[in-house]
């Protein structure tokens, strides 16, 4: 990697160094329009044509190694002529801009940090600014007023190079419809962070005034520089009750406070105070605030919540933290940088930061006492009761203290953020890496590797639904427990609300515009010195459009990116039996019909924990002869659902998410994934089917020997079923497992249906199976998504629902592989056979055949014409622009009847653009015009209870 260094303000730090026309579709689609962005032939449509962009890391203005610190950039630019991402490094690193270059949308509208880290319990931002004034948006002209973020890890310098690959990636190029690269091409950066210099504590800045209230004053005197506000409210208001100087007594809800003018040099003030027997005031507590030329900001305790209250002029009141009101309390104000804290210790323990609000002046006066919301001195205007008691122990009013000599870095471990941006798309992807550089064990509580503040997508005065989708699709790593991004990875990346942006339209200030990637659970790892820690990774897509099926085949072209493993699509075989007689049987069937995998399936016997070696050699045998036909042959593990050796290595606490769960942080839960990966090692498999892979389950065990506790037991669960299937990347072994684990290495998970669905009547299956596929191709490629075809009776349904004996219903096995190979999906094809007459076999082999002499076009991206209802035809098309084969649609009726139409096929997405070489099954082929709006009409019969498919080629 090319490194620059970009040391900022001092030599220590220095020093460590994401179209259709006329079908009668869906009212959401319309596909048939052409995209948003218009495109010309120097600035072609990217999902046609990604070639010309190409990404690349800028500096504004360009650096020169060799020149000097004083001609270090102000800004880095990520970007690939779809999408940019912008930093400005000095005087600290911060996102400034996230845009879409298509359509010119801007999704960050207020800077923060780049992300957060908690060690041993302290939460440190890394970089970051603050002083927008406000957070709607973020104005160009603003940002060279930003200051860094208090107490923020500084960035040192930065380092580019290419993308390299997350792991190791055997290719079955047999299996795929056209090779993809790996690593994805683009490009990669790497921020520094040193961790952050010591701050002078304030406590040493010297004392400019204190007063100890009810100290040798026995005629209840104050300092004369105090200007009293009293309520009137009773008779009985004061500040001094019965003599005592501080002691104040007034109505709930009421006021009486002191006021003195602040000193020029003055930077904290301190008060400690206690309650007394006010327990029912609410905003009208006692506490102190800053009178600024602005407005005022105040911090006080609440009796009766038991919370404390700030209100800054900038916007709004917030409740934060909680207190014991038998209590003293102590609360602080200080400047620092621009800022007022906000903080507040009891009970002996440290101050704590509350809040921190943006200034541009100096205070004005100080008010300590009993102040009215706001801090302002209005009573409630219904206050009434008895007078209460709240108490003055001491006031301290600091100057700022003296700067060191030489700032002192804190022993933490030093960071480093990473980024990438991918050619031919608009994604980045984002993580962090913490180095241990201390000489102890740290303990990585939290992170948060993202926080972007969002431009919203909807403004509302009520409760903010989100109703609207963002034009941002976010994916992270961290994934588990569902068939679906969206429900997955939710475990690591969220939108949620942003409690740092008091002027949002919603009045409870609940919308939804904070992007924030971090774990629910921990992480709580135990990093010994020398380590490192990595997160999981972000992808951030930017979409630039609303139509459902652009954002799809937006978000599928990011997974054959980023995962191109899950275009490898073998016809796959589910064997209900594992006897060597019968794998046998099912090689020489696959071999003879173009199946290309055998899986030995749930029930059938097979039990790849068995660590006996005459049985893997038995299995041995078998994989090689199938591989000697080109046949991949593997088995089923049962991981969730079912119990570890002991139940004391299973999770412990609250159930498993499916009834009980082996803890894969236990002795035999990481025995257990050894044993699997050494039966597929020694065995010569190269398919897993893993069923329940880990779920996302937590473990309160102390004493399991690869977690310490709660605080880690989900990510180190994670990170032990992610490494399985990264190392079957590595042999070659193919994956199928019912979670969202592609981008740690698995290549199928279910496409999404109902297993009870496969025992109603067969008619009904036919349909019910391209409705399944319809709809779950809309996020998911055809080959990401598996089906399933019951060939033997499952879930019950007797003799209406079975396809056994197959030869009887012949006509039903047929429309079964027309579905899914018409559409480009495999399916897990289940029973003791692939046919049992010369008749059936032919039809297994015409429908492979065709799968074989189509696969790359069926391997591209499925474009939704009509979704089965049963009513009229229903089908796809799939497409590959850069393909001889452009196009190949398929036509579905489900009717007794023939249906006739001309239909309008939409073409855009074929790359098409003026004629088309058009087959309409195995007529002679013929030239056809394309209208306009990228519409082909044909016309088209379509028999009964039967489909029909159209070839679209480029005309030469």
């Amino acid at each position: 990697m090319r490194t620059l260094s970009l040391a900022l303000r001092t030599s220590a730090i220095c020093l460590l160094a994401i179209c259709f026309a006329n079908f009668n579709l869906s009212p959401e689609l319309d596909a048939g329009d052409p995209p948003l962005a218009p495109t010309t032939k120097a600035n072609p449509d990217w999902l046609l044509n990604p070639a010309p962009y190409r990404s690349q890391i800028q500096t504004v203005p360009p650096v020169d190694p060799l020149q000097s610190e004083a001609h270090r950039p102000t800004e880095i630019r990520l970007t690939n002529g779809l999408a940019e991402r912008v930093w400005q490094i000095s005087p600290q690193v911060a996102t400034t801009s996230l845009k879409l270059l298509s359509t010119g949308e801007e999704y960050v509208r207020a800077v923060g940090p780049e992300a957060r880290l908690t060690i041993d319990g302290q939460s440190f931002p890394i970089g970051g600014l603050t002083g927008q004034p406000v957070k709607n948006y973020l104005k160009r002209e603003w940002l060279s007023q930003l200051k860094p973020l208090p107490g923020s890890y500084s960035f040192v310098s930065y380092q580019t190079g290419p993308i390299e690959e997350r792991f190791a990636w055997k290719k079955r190029p047999e299996w795929m419809p056209r090779d993809l690269p790996w690593p994805p091409p683009g490009q990669h950066l790497v921020l520094q962070f040193a961790p952050p210099a010591i701050p002078p504590q304030i406590e040493t800045g010297k004392v400019l005034f204190q007063e100890r209230f009810g100290e040798n004053s026995p005629a209840a005197k104050i300092d004369a520089g105090w200007k009293p506000t009293v309520s009137t409210r009773h008779p009985r208001t004061s500040f001094h009750n019965e003599g005592k100087a501080g002691e104040l007594m007034a109505l709930p809800d009421t006021c009486v406070y002191l006021e003195r003018e602040w000193p020029a040099e003055g930077a904290s003030v301190e008060l400690t105070i206690d309650c007394g027997d006010d327990t029912n005031a609410n905003s009208w507590g006692p506490g102190l605030a800053w009178k600024f030329p602005e407005g005022t900001i105040s911090l006080v305790a609440r009796p009766h919540s038991q919370q404390l209250e700030i209100y800054g002029f900038q916007g709004g009141e917030q409740l934060l933290g909680e207190f014991d009101r038998t209590q003293p309390i102590s609360l602080r104000l200080s400047l620092q940088q621009n800022e007022v804290v906000c903080e507040a210790a009891q009970k002996g323990a440290s101050f704590q930061s509350l809040a921190r609000i943006p200034v541009t002046s100096h205070p004005q006066t100080l008010r300590i006492g009993k102040i009215g919301k706001h801090g302002d001195g209005k009573d409630y205007p219904t206050a009434q009761g008895e007078p209460c008691r709240n108490h003055l122990h001491e006031v301290t009013l600091r100057a700022k203290p003296a700067p060191s000599a030489q700032p002192v870095l804190a022993d933490l471990p030093r960071v480093e953020m990473h980024y990438e941006i991918y050619d031919g798309l608009p994604l980045f992807s984002k993580w962090m890496v913490v180095h241990n550089t201390t000489s102890r064990p740290v303990v990585i509580d939290r992170f948060v590797s993202e926080e972007l503040r969002l431009v919203e997508v909807e403004s509302s005065v009520e409760d903010a639904t989100l109703t609207e989708r963002y034009n941002l699709h976010v994916e992270s790593e961290y994934a588990f427990h569902a068939m679906d991004a969206a429900h997955a990875c939710e475990a690591g990346v969220r939108i949620q609300t942003d409690p740092d942006y008091p002027t949002q339209v919603n009045y409870r200030k609940q919308t939804r515009c904070l992007l924030d990637a971090s774990p629910l659970q921990g992480p709580g790892i135990h990093l010994p010195p020398g380590q490192r820690f990595t997160t999981y990774r972000v992808y951030e897509l930017l979409l630039d459009s609303t139509d459902r099926e652009r954002r799809g085949l937006a978000q599928r072209r990011m997974y054959r990116t980023l995962a191109p493993w899950v275009t490898e699509n073998p016809l796959m075989f589910h064997k209900v039996q594992s006897d060597p007689a019968s794998i046998r049987e099912a090689i020489t069937q696959c071999a003879d019909t173009g199946f290309e995998m055998i899986i030995m399936s749930f029930g059938s016997g097979v039990n790849l924990e068995n660590s006996n070696a005459a049985y893997r050699q038995k299995y041995r045998q078998l994989a090689d002869e199938a591989r000697q036909k080109g046949i991949a042959l593997g088995g089923y593990t049962l991981t969730g659902s079912r119990s570890a050796g002991t139940p004391a290595d299973n999770t412990q606490g609250a159930p498993a998410a499916f009834g009980v769960m082996p803890c894969l942080g236990s002795a035999w839960g990481r025995d257990y994934l050894q044993r699997v990966k050494d039966f597929l090692f020694d065995a010569g498999l190269s398919v897993l089917e893993n069923d329940g892979p880990y779920p996302g389950d937590l473990c309160h065990a102390t004493t399991h020997p690869h977690h310490h506790g709660l605080a880690d037991s989900q990510w180190v669960q994670w990170e032990a079923q992610s490494d399985l299937y990264r190392w079957c990347r590595k042999q070659g072994i193919y994956v199928n497992q019912p979670d969202w684990y592609f981008l740690n290495g698995g290549n199928k998970t279910g496409m999404g249906y109902r297993e009870t669905n496969w025992s109603l009547p067969r008619a009904e299956q036919e349909i019910i199976e391209r409705q399944n596929i319809y709809d779950g191709t809309w996020t998911k490629t055809q080959s990401m998504g598996w089906m399933f075809v019951p060939l033997s009776q499952y879930h019950g349904g007797g003799a209406a629902a079975t396809i056994e004996p197959l030869a009887e219903h012949l006509d039903h096995y047929e429309a079964r592989l027309a579905n899914l190979i018409g559409s480009g999906t495999q399916a897990c094809y289940r029973g003791p056979r692939l046919y049992d007459t010369q008749a059936t076999r032919e039809v297994v082999c015409k429908w492979t055949r065709f799968f074989k002499d189509h696969r790359e076009v069926l391997g591209g991206d499925l474009i939704h014409l009509r979704r089965a209802n049963g009513r009229d035809w229903d089908g796809w098309m799939t497409v590959n622009p850069t393909g001889r084969e452009r196009g190949l649609a398929f036509f579905y009726n489900p009717l007794e009847t023939e249906v006739r139409q001309t239909i309008q096929l939409p073409v855009y997405y074929t790359g098409l653009a003026t004629n088309a070489r058009v087959t309409v099954e195995k007529e002679t082929p013929r030239i056809l015009p394309i209208q306009a709006g990228h519409q082909l009409p044909l016309e088209l019969i379509i028999p009964p209870r039967s489909r029909t498919w159209v070839l679209l080629e480029e005309v030469n």
